[in-house]
């Protein structure tokens, strides 16, 4: 879920606490260029404590990061935003260390440059009034609140301003730390959930302190903090590939109705996902959700959920069901750049209406695709091939938005139907696992992007459908199909914008008789039994196609919201 727009930078202030400075927008733009000084290194392990005072709205870090080196290095840059104050930087436990914290970098020379092969220990002491998010998820930083009790409730969220708004980090997606230990301090009285294992909590009378560990690759974007009076429900799901794990809920005091209500979904779309999509991928720590002030996040293993249990038209809930497909893609499978970010966003939108069909049947899968189909925007490409920052990607004067999500799952709609289900999810598996036929131990989190998804696509129906790709992904404007009836005779063929090959079979209903066509560029004509005939076109509607009264009926929405 995302985004802000960079026209509230002016505004940040507003609402901030008085000793926190403007973020710079060097910060908030993340995963922008890869900085030569980190592209070597691998965060073998991050250690994160946090100790935080929600009242005053200040916190205190020390941030230790494990590294190990591909190439020689005589320095490092660690970003960090420059809300916080670095007191100290040690190498391998050396204090003394010459640094510079200015533009929202840390930046400091070795003694002596390092071999490859070399490991390296830095560790940061800082700390501040960190960012405030002005309406998070969309926009990133700490989210404080107050239950309607009246005690402390705040959380993290982060996506696209990226992870050095939270701790010290390489600022860019390919950057996962490969285990992470994370402590939490808070005053007595409230919990502090975050990702993996609990390993330890304690309590001096006055802090309350969390240890979460994860041993596996963690999303840096992932890592979250979410401190409130929680209570928990918890559960043992038993996969159906023979193993168990535990599901956890930390909801706030007072709600425990409403919360097992949702919890009670969790194992139904467990069930689900691993059915069609494939094994939980981090079944060795935990399936977790927590309630937050904000809307939601994909944050691995403790999704943030914030819909405030609002009832659904399809009979499940579809915020928790769309944090919980980014386990898979997002946390499990990992774009390398930004500009890939519709294999998070257009697969984590089209298993809902999966989802619909999984649990109703056809209707609710075609209602619901029917609701994201309007309003698609189609004035850039979901995919450009080049860097892209999380702002290229999202806002909508630079990228295309909206589009990752609701344009990407109706092209997955449409290749779906043009492959068929077999080639479509096996495909989608070898995406997400690296192998077509995952089982529990025979895969790790990974990173790809369009063009892998594309080969994965290409072998395993053994045809070419880069062409497919060139047209839906590749391109703005939508494949316009042209009809034409004259007298006794239909014509149809496909106008593009992109000069590749394109033909599509399209379902032709005949005075109530299906006829399947293959159209392409050029004109393909059908006899029809009369100047009367009925036709309709695509009826199921499996393609993507530009339709101008779906955008005549966007527009008209989009006028009636600003009056």
């Amino acid at each position: 879920m995302k985004k802000i727009l960079l026209s509230l930078l002016l505004v940040a202030s507003v609402g901030c606490s008085e000793n926190q400075t403007v973020t710079l927008e060097q910060t908030l733009e993340t995963g922008a260029k890869l900085k030569p000084e980190q592209a070597f290194t691998t965060i073998e392990h991050a250690d994160l404590w946090f100790e935080i005072d929600p009242e005053a709205q200040f916190v205190k870090g020390v941030t230790t990061l494990t590294l190990s080196l591909s190439k020689p290095q005589s320095r490092f840059i660690i970003d960090l935003d420059n809300n916080y104050q670095v007191s100290d930087l040690l190498i391998n436990g050396e204090a003394g260390v010459a640094f510079e914290h200015k533009q929202g970098e840390i930046i400091a020379a070795l003694s002596e440059p390092q071999d490859a092969g070399t490991e390296i220990k830095i560790t940061v002491y800082y700390q501040g009034h960190p960012h405030i998010a002005i309406n998070a998820p969309w926009d990133g930083g700490y989210v404080w609140s107050h239950t309607d009790q009246g005690k402390p409730w705040f959380a993290t969220a982060v996506q696209g301003e990226g992870c050095d708004l939270i701790w010290p980090c390489f600022d860019y997606p390919t950057f996962e730390a490969l285990s992470t230990d994370i402590v939490i301090r808070v005053p007595e009285g409230l919990v502090a959930a975050s990702n993996g294992v609990l390993i330890e909590q304690s309590n001096d009378g006055k802090w309350s302190q969390f240890h979460w560990r994860s041993l596996q690759p963690q999303n840096n974007y992932g890592i979250a903090l979410n401190v409130g009076p929680y209570e928990v429900i918890e559960d043992t799901y038993q996969s159906t590939y023979g193993h168990s794990y535990p599901l956890v809920f930390y909801y706030l005091e007072g709600k425990r109705e409403q919360a097992e209500r949702l919890f009670a979904e969790f194992s139904q779309q467990l069930e689900f996902y691993e059915a069609v999509i494939g094994p939980y991928p981090f079944y060795a720590e935990k399936m977790g959700v927590v309630e937050t002030p904000h809307k939601g996040m994909e944050h691995q293993t403790i999704n943030a959920y914030g819909q405030k249990y609002v009832p659904s038209q399809y009979n499940f809930d579809g915020l928790l069901h769309h944090e919980l497909a980014h386990e898979w893609f997002g946390n499990q499978v990992t774009n390398t750049n930004w500009d890939h970010m519709w294999l998070h966003e257009g697969f984590g939108a089209y298993m809902q209406p999966l989802y619909a069909q999984y649990l109703h049947g056809d209707f609710a899968y075609h209602s619901m695709m029917q609701d994201i189909r309007i309003g698609l925007r189609n004035e850039f490409p979901v995919v450009s091939n080049k860097p892209m920052s999380e702002d290229d990607v999202y806002k909508p004067d630079r990228g295309p938005a909206s589009d990752i999500y609701q344009k990407g799952a109706w092209i997955l709609h449409t290749l779906r139907h043009l492959i068929g289900d077999e080639h479509f999810f096996s495909a989608t598996r070898q995406l997400v696992y690296g192998t077509a036929t995952p089982e529990p131990g025979n895969f790790e989190p990974l990173f790809a992007d369009t063009q892998d998804f594309i080969d994965s696509v290409n072998h395993h129906t053994g045809q070419d459908y880069t062409w497919f790709f060139e047209h839906y992904l590749y391109t703005a404007k939508l494949p316009n199909l042209v009809v034409e009836k004259l007298d006794e005779t239909l014509s149809l063929r496909w106008e593009t914008h992109h000069t590749a090959d394109f033909s599509l079979p399209v379902d032709v209903t005949i005075d109530g008789e299906v006829t399947t066509v293959i159209v392409g560029k050029e004109p393909e004509v059908l006899n029809l039994p009369s100047t009367s005939s009925h036709v309709i076109i695509d009826s199921e509607h499996k393609l993507l196609k530009q339709l101008d009264y779906l955008d005549e009926f966007a527009a008209y929405q989009k006028s009636v919201k600003k009056r």
